[in-house]
């Protein structure tokens, strides 16, 4: 088999064909890993570096620079972007941020529902080549680099029933994890930080902070929704 036929093998789309019981095990397997404090303290970086990559591809798509970025195992981070210091341009691509895991958490549900994980497994993995040349830290590296290891196992030794679970679990994870992310800006400590993203973003627009919280929780609402019907529908 040459090489192009083997690629065109692992991207193809595949019936889901994923059954109730193994959907319940894939959210069972989401929750546990974003509310036991011990699974979840090694593992929310994940969110952290959707949320970071969520400023660059966004600042890119408006005509910045990226630059480079860091993600912490605390759920803390940067990216850098170059361009004009206001304008919608910078609002944006701070906006981004919070939305962005959600968004990519219901994309890998639908993308697994429908038959088209190896497909998205195969621009994650893409993406993240790609994004070496951007870390700026160690630790940004080995978690770069451990993800991409995951996805790409996952992706080439290909299993449709066992690929289409872990997208899922993984979108589901993103999707609570979102929430769960957005709870510690509205925390106490959270409100008060003046580096925030809703807090820059007053800044920038003169709205408040909490009006623009409030995007992120219609997001993420509607982001949640989505993603239950379309497991639901196959249920």
């Amino acid at each position: 088999m040459d090489v192009g036929t083997e690629l065109s093998t692992r991207l193809g789309s595949a019936a889901p064909g994923l059954n109730a019981g193994a959907l319940a095990t894939a959210a069972l397997a989401a929750l546990a890993v974003v509310l036991v404090p011990t699974i979840w303290l090694q593992l929310r970086i994940a969110v952290t570096l959707v949320h970071e990559l969520g400023h660059a591809i966004i600042g890119i798509a408006f005509g910045r620079r990226f630059t480079g970025f860091v993600v912490r195992g605390d759920m803390s981070g940067h990216a850098v972007t170059v361009g004009p210091a206001r304008g919608i341009g910078r609002i944006a691509t701070t906006w981004a941020g919070y939305p962005m895991p959600a968004l990519v958490g219901l994309l890998m549900v639908w993308s697994a529902t429908t038959g088209y994980a190896a497909a998205l497994l195969f621009a994650c993995l893409l993406t993240l080549v790609v994004v070496l040349a951007f870390v700026r830290s160690a630790g940004t590296l080995a978690t770069v680099a451990a993800a991409g290891v995951g996805i790409g196992a996952l992706w080439w030794w290909r299993n449709d029933e066992v690929q289409a679970l872990a997208v899922v679990s993984t979108g589901l994870v993103l999707l609570i994890g979102a929430w769960r992310h957005l709870g510690a800006l509205t925390s106490a400590h959270g409100r008060r930080d003046r580096g925030s993203d809703a807090a820059v973003l007053r800044q920038l627009t003169g709205i408040p902070a909490f009006v623009w919280i409030g995007t992120f929780v219609a997001v993420l609402a509607l982001a949640t929704w989505e993603a239950a019907r379309l497991l639901l529908a196959l249920s």
